[in-house]
């Protein structure tokens, strides 16, 4: 866990009295709506459908127990009960008072959190593998780079007022499971031929109204160099990106439109002027952050063999992962029970999960972009009692990687950019696959929902994607097929966005829509190990197109009442 020092303390408190001002002033009437809009947006504030919502940061997903009470403690003083966790692995809360803020930003600053700069046009929440520093296939704790990286962007003078948000992730892992091709940076930890540790660099990638793969523009940057890079990289972005048309500012209309190659040079020319210079990394810089982390002192255990019972069994097969250091392993607490929006939590919850971590896992836990709690550091022995805790409260459905993990945005029910909800969607969803011996039998598959095409909810990169729409006035869904968020299976695709499959679908016709395409990947996979994304890829979509729309004229029929967007 990374601990404050002086300086980060003093930022934060700082911060909230600058913002408790601005609030004042805004409630007096001495700020107008569009001067206070920048500033609460810098303090993670949204108005939304209706009420405020506040961002909460949680710094490429790491918390602490004492950390996660205080959030319960938040949303049940302040707030309705509950949290929503996003894919930025930050936490929501969707019913926070105004005039409140400020007070909640103060109580955040106690457990050293803060709201800064999750939203906004600057430099967001780095986020980063939710399995770091315990992962058997890791080649650098990305925590540490993570951390390097906070420092140096916030309220970083150059990068406060980008032409458009900015997002950053790093994977310090051989296996990409931070998403970094969909990133407006992508970086991931390699070693050269020397076994000298550096990162490829991925610029441009993103979803939303234009989704894109990123482009590798460095296969190897030695680590010293990571600031000065990515200042270069901001540089470039900041002097060419567009400020005219909000829906072409990102920095992957920039590179689509100049291509990589240009971009590249660009890029280099400017690091030309920055490389060796005062943001150069040095080895006692790395030490200095990593000694601001606290560390578990893990006990010499040998490799438990874990109980055969059939609940225990399921979960353990798709809950419980590797861990680098014998006896140990990381588990994941799912939040994608059936009836429970994707990502939510109750306070109730949040403490007892604090309780679990400091009994079972050092006091610490993760938060992944796919909605879900990580406890990172369980000793194989304690699997079987953690277990039976989680299952108490809802937090031990065996779904990880399969159909009904979904990852879902709040929507409609909350969001003012929504077109459509992606709330009763999902749950819909979760009740047609409710059967774990079938979900099993289906193997993985990722599924995410977005209610608008700004993708919260990462549709794009779905293995099944699906899209709200609207058309005049009603709600529709759009479905894609194909996506893939990154290279964890070296075998299969990597990072891939879906197809979108034909006219769109009322809410009611989208569990039965699902069900049809998992009808056409079990008839036709080679065997159990072909994933759904890889037959997809492997076969092509005209297949899944005539078992879900039927013939030629039945698809005439639905094109002339249903949306399709571009």
């Amino acid at each position: 866990m990374y601990i404050y020092d002086e300086i980060d303390q003093t930022l934060v408190n700082e911060r909230v009295a600058q913002f408790r001002d601005q609030t004042a002033r805004f409630m007096a009437g001495k700020l107008a709506e569009d001067e206070f809009r920048a500033l609460r947006l810098r303090n993670g504030l949204y108005i939304q459908r209706y009420a405020p919502m506040l961002r909460i940061a949680i710094p490429y997903g790491l918390l602490s127990s004492q950390q996660l009470r205080k959030l319960a403690d938040i949303a049940r003083r302040y707030d309705r009960g509950y949290g929503h966790f996003s894919t930025r692995q930050n936490l929501q809360l969707n019913w926070p008072r105004l005039e409140q803020v400020p007070d909640i930003l103060a109580e955040l600053a106690t457990v050293q959190m803060h709201a800064i700069q999750t939203s906004g046009n600057c430099i967001r929440n780095v986020t980063t593998d939710h399995f770091a520093g315990v992962a058997p296939d890791e080649i650098v704790d990305s925590f540490v780079w993570c951390e390097l990286i906070r420092q140096w962007s916030t309220f970083h003078p150059e990068f406060s007022y980008l032409p458009r948000k900015f997002k950053i992730a790093v994977n310090g892992a051989v296996n990409d499971r931070a998403a970094t091709y969909v990133h407006d940076i992508g970086l991931h930890a390699v070693k050269n031929a020397a076994g000298e540790v550096g990162f490829r660099v991925i610029v441009g990638g993103g979803l939303g109204r234009t989704p894109i793969i990123g482009q590798v523009i460095r296969q190897f940057l030695p680590w010293p160099h990571l600031l000065t890079y990515l200042e270069a990289i901001l540089r470039v972005y900041n002097r060419y990106g567009r400020r005219d048309n909000i829906h072409k500012a990102r920095i992957k209309i920039l590179v689509k439109d100049r291509g990589a190659d240009r971009f590249r040079d660009e890029v280099e020319a400017e690091w030309s002027h920055l490389k060796d210079g005062a943001a150069t990394l040095a080895e006692e810089d790395v030490r200095r952050v990593e000694a601001r982390f606290t560390r578990p002192h893990y006990e010499k255990l040998e490799p438990v063999a874990l109980a055969a019972g059939p609940g225990f069994a399921s979960w353990a097969k798709r809950n419980v992962h590797g861990h680098k250091v014998a006896g140990y392993a990381a588990v994941t607490l799912s939040l994608k029970k059936t009836g429970v929006p994707p990502g939510d939590m109750t306070s109730e919850q949040m403490e007892a999960v604090a309780d679990l971590a400091e009994r079972y896992s050092f006091g610490e836990l993760r938060v992944s972009h796919e909605q879900n709690l990580i406890l990172a550091d369980v000793r194989q022995r304690d699997l079987p009692a953690l277990w039976h805790e989680a299952r108490s409260l809802g937090l031990a459905t065996a779904n990880i990687g399969l159909l009904t993990n979904v990852i879902a945005c709040p929507g409609g029910d909350f969001c003012a950019l929504a077109n459509a909800k992606s709330i009763p969607v999902a749950q819909a969803i979760q009740e047609r696959f409710d059967d774990l011996d079938y979900l099993h039998d289906i193997g993985e598959l990722d599924l995410n929902i977005s209610g608008c095409m700004n993708a919260c909810g990462h549709h794009h990169v779905g293995h099944i994607g699906i899209l709200g729409v609207d058309k005049n006035g009603e709600e529709w869904y759009q479905v894609e097929i194909g996506g893939n968020q990154g290279t964890t299976h070296a075998d299969g695709p990597g990072a891939a966005l879906g197809k979108v499959l034909g006219p769109s679908f009322a809410r009611a016709e989208v569990p039965e829509v699902i069900e049809k395409l998992i009808q056409c990947y079990l008839e036709r996979r080679d065997s159990e190990a072909e994933r759904f994304v890889d037959l997809v890829h492997r076969i092509g979509l005209e297949p899944f197109k005539e078992t879900v729309y039927g013939s030629p004229d039945q698809r005439t029929a639905r094109r002339s009442r249903a949306p399709v967007l571009a």
